[in-house]
This record gives structure tokens, sequence and C-alpha cells, in this order.
């Protein structure tokens, strides 16, 4: 390989990093080890199946993968369930000569005729090895008459055949072949799986690097181990035989981590004249701003994650940046930041210019950003603090009460009286109707039982009676409820009691009706305060907006 080590070679003598670091055995393989474990599981126990599927997206290692293990069930001295790399067989592998590994591409042979002459020689024995392999790659790119044919020899293989097809899109491969083969899909690789590769190999070849770069490289790679290395020999070549992050930077046409950094800080302090300065500093270098974005949302959701589990820890990134953005930013700012990003990273190409646009997905983070501190919304700040403060009519007046079947959700602004409090007399003048919300309170009492109590009026209480006003317009609920009302009364007063419940129409308020009314007044509070917000009526002047109707709720 040219590199500045070895300038003696001659250009001829070049081999590009991909073709030169292929992996030769399942030891080498990067990322898809849970393909390669069940192989060689398959090769130690000798169950190997006669039709292999790999599917996965480009440069993943589909058509090395099924390389691999076409040398290993030929490979005449297996080591580890690896092909050995010495024997006959793996020499003429690695040379292009192994007569029995026929290696056709699907996109240049899709005619039925061809698929036909292919298949014609399968019920000969092999030459060489033990298998006859047919390696297929994109499959799915077969005609449909083609997939007839080849069906037909995956019916009924002849035992010294084996199929190895690979494929970027399955779903267009007839389910009837797709039954008949093993199906294995290989992962795209982390960027941490790249990078570390791509330093293991410029640490073979002694190139020198900027470990920054090759995280950039790893980043661009999208994925994929052929395109990373690709990137990387472009890199190698621009840089003149090292790889440094300011040549990386130049040839992508991105900007480093720092700048967006940056940007994310300045974002957090809310600094709008920060954030349009490094982003003019950024333009000088023809960046792709779609990729800075995305480099954004990459940071952000590990931020997002940090803030959810605070041991995580993320390798492609700085760790003290991420503490530092997690410590600044509420998590409403970093979903909202984040959605903002999203949807600006689909509408960028909208904008009169990538620039423009970015500018505009940034400023736009700002103008939506809460101001009020501590807030816990995302839209109209200072309308849903107003929503959460503003006081409902009743609550001064009277106690506000809940109606729930537990107790302990009901709301009380002073205890009710105990028959224990030897002070506190039970009498008709000391508990007069205002107080049936807390004797309602008191009793413990829910379901339909409470909905009976919350409907009636305490028309007056004795040593033996407890009357009730109930509206004559209420269903009343049974007899099982009046009974639970009165044990209650019993328990709760200490003594028997009777209960008589009289229909009747009355002025004063049920504990039902002032619930209701409470309700009512939150809601209008809540309404009013939304439509009064200044927040909201510069969205309704600036950009026509309108409140859906049945969309506010109080937050109390």
């Amino acid at each position: 390989m040219v590199t500045a080590h070895s300038p003696s070679l001659s250009l001829m003598a070049y081999q590009v990093l991909a073709r030169k670091w292929r992996p030769s055995n399942f030891s080498q393989l990067v990322g898809q080890e849970h393909v390669s474990q069940s192989l060689i599981h398959a090769l130690q126990h000798d169950r190997l199946h006669h039709a292999y599927l790999f599917t996965g997206t480009r440069g993943v290692g589909k058509t090395t993968v099924a390389r691999i293990l076409a040398k290993a069930i030929n490979c005449e001295n297996l080591q580890d369930s690896n092909p050995c790399g010495a024997c006959p067989v793996c020499l003429d592998f690695e040379q292009g000569r192994f007569m029995d590994l026929i290696e056709v591409d699907a996109a240049s042979r899709t005619k039925v005729e061809d698929t036909r002459d292919l298949l014609d020689n399968a019920q000969y024995a092999p030459n060489q090895g033990r298998y006859k392999v047919y390696l297929i790659d994109e499959v799915h790119m077969l005609s449909g008459h083609s997939f007839n044919a080849l069906l037909k020899t995956l019916e009924e293989p002849p035992p010294h055949v084996k199929f190895l097809l690979a494929t970027t899109d399955p779903h267009k491969i007839p389910v009837t072949v797709l039954s008949r083969c093993l199906q294995f899909n290989l992962k795209r690789l982390l960027p941490e799986q790249i990078e570390r590769q791509m330093s293991f190999i410029l640490g073979e070849e002694q190139i020198s690097f900027d470990p920054a770069a090759i995280k950039l490289l790893s980043r661009a790679a999208d994925g994929s181990m052929r395109d990373g290395l690709s990137l990387l020999d472009q890199a190698i070549v621009y840089g003149s035989g090292s790889v440094s992050l300011v040549d990386v930077t130049g040839m992508l046409g991105t900007v480093a981590q720092q700048p967006i950094d940056e940007i994310l800080r300045a974002l957090a302090k809310q600094d709008g004249k920060g954030i349009l300065a490094k982003i003019a500093e950024v333009a000088e270098l023809t960046p792709d701003f779609a990729d800075i974005l995305q480099q954004m949302l990459r940071v952000l959701h590990r931020v997002a994650l940090l803030q959810q589990l605070p041991d995580f820890v993320d390798h492609e990134f700085d760790q003290q940046l991420l503490i530092e953005l997690a410590q600044a930013l509420l998590p409403e700012d970093v979903q909202l930041f984040y959605q903002i990003g999203l949807i600006g990273q689909r509408d960028l190409d909208l904008a009169p210019d990538p620039r423009s646009g970015f500018e505009m997905v940034l400023l736009r983070m700002l103008a939506f950003r809460p101001r009020t501190a501590g807030a816990q919304t995302l839209a109209a700040p200072a309308a849903s603090q107003a929503v959460k403060t503003a006081p409902s009519p009743t609550s001064v007046a009277k106690p506000a009460v809940q109606s729930s079947s537990r107790p302990d959700e009901a709301l009380v602004a002073q205890p009710a009286p105990t028959p224990t409090d030897p002070h506190v007399p039970h009498s008709e003048q000391g508990l007069q109707a205002d107080n049936w919300n807390q004797i309602i309170t008191a009793l413990q009492i829910g379901g339909r039982t409470r909905e009976l109590a919350n409907n009636c009026i305490l028309d007056g209480i004795d040593d033996n009676v407890c009357r009730l006003l109930i509206d004559p317009g209420f269903q009343r609920v049974g007899t099982i409820a009046e009974e639970k009302l009165r044990d209650a009364l019993q328990k709760y007063y200490g003594r028997p009691l009777k209960l008589q419940i009289a229909p009747q129409i009355s002025q004063q308020m049920t504990p039902a009706l002032e619930q209701q009314k409470a309700r009512e007044d939150r809601q209008q509070a809540a309404v009013d305060a939304i439509n009064n917000d200044p927040n909201v009526q510069a969205l309704r002047d600036e950009f026509d907006a309108r409140i859906l109707p049945g969309s506010i709720e109080p937050l109390n």
C-alpha cells in the first residue's frame, strides 16, 4: 500500500482499505457477532442449512459473511470453526481460483435463461471442495421467472450444493423462496465500532491520525464499514498520508464538533447574538448545515438520555459537555429543541438558502423556549403559570372537596371534629349546613354512598335523627347506599342515629353542585388566562393561530 512510510511501492500495488482489510474469517468480523456465532455453532455441530439469506443495508458485510461461510464449509483444516487460510482450498479462495464457488451478481443476470444456465450444473459433484456453493448477490433483482427456476432447485437441492443469497431488500423476494432459507439480518454498525476498526487499521498501516477526525469519519459512514473505509481512503489521500481533523472537515464539507458544542452552549444560555455569530463563523467553511443540525440532534438525544439515566455514559461525545447541557437545560427544553430541530431538518430544503434555514431553526428554538424560571410547560408559559396559580372562587370560603372513592384524595382545609374530642359538641348548632362537606370527608365513604351524600344538604341533626334534603331531580341510588351512609354517621358520632332523607328543592347548593361550579370556575379561569396571555396573542397576530376548542384544561 502507498503511504508516507512506503514511497517505494508503485501505484499499481495499491489496494483500497476496504479490500485489503476485508475479513477472511469469523473472528475478524466487526459488529455481527450474532451472525458469526450462529454460523460457528452450525459448523461445530455439522448442522448446515442448504440455503442461507443474508440481509442488511449496504456495506455491513453480507457478501463477506457469505464468502467466509463458503470457505469454511470447504476448508480442509478448520481452526476453531474458522477457515485455516493455509490449505489449498483457502488459498484458492483468496486468489479467486476456487472452481466450486459460483458467484453471481443478480443485478446483471436477471433473465430466466441466465438462472437456468447457472443451475444446470448444480446436479454435478463439486470439483475441489466438499460443496458446490452458489453465492447470489442482490438476489432481489431476479425476475419472477428466475425466482421460479431457483425455487425448483431450492425445494429439492442436491446434497452437495449450498445456496448463499445476499440482498439489501428482502421484501422483494417471494415468500416461497424466503421460507426455504435460513435468514440472518446484519446490523448497521455503530459509530464507535467503525471508529475502533479505523483506528486499528491506521495503526497497522502506520499512518498518523487525529482521533477527532476518525470520530467524524465514523459518523459520516452512516453504519457502513465499507463506506467508512472508502472515506478513510479518501481522507488519507486528501491529507497527503495523514488524517487530520482540518482535512477531514474540509473534505466532508462539514464542521468539527467544537462549533456544535458552542452553539448548544449559547442556546442553553439563550444567547441569540452568540448563536448568530457562531453560525456566521461556521458559514465561512461552506458547511453542510443539514449535517450540523443532525449532529445537534444527536447531542440533544444523548442529553435527554443523561437526564433520565444519570449513569449514562456515551463515548462518542464529550461527556463533560453532555453533563453541562443536562444541568443547564430543563428536560422540557431538550424535548422542545429536539422536536423543532427534527421538523427543521425536514424543511431545510424549502428555505431560500441552507444558512438562513438553519438560522431560523435556532431562532425558533429561542422564540418558543419558556422564559419563566422553573416553567414546567413548553408553550405559553405565562398563561400556564396563571392557570396554575389562579385561585378557585370557592377556595377561600369553603374547603375544596373532590368527589372520589378514596378518602385520602379529599382535600380538607381544616380537620373535621372527631367524636373522641370532648371539647367539640356534636349538636345541630355546631354542625350547620355549610359544614356538610367536612362531615362527608370525615365519614370516609366512597362510591355510590358518597355520591348520595354529595347530592344532599344537611337540614339538621340531633341526638336521634340526621335529617337530609335531597334534590327531587336526583335519582336515588338505592337503599344500600342509604344504609351505608347511616352506618357511617352512627360510627362517626358514636351513637345510634336514624337517617331521614326528604326530597325538597333548596336554595342552598349541594356539595356536588359546589364542586361542579368550582370546576367550571377553574376552567373559565384557565381559558381567560390563555386568551389574555401576551404570548398567545402574539401567536394569533403573527401566525393567525387559533386555540382548539376543548384543548385548555386547568392544572389543578
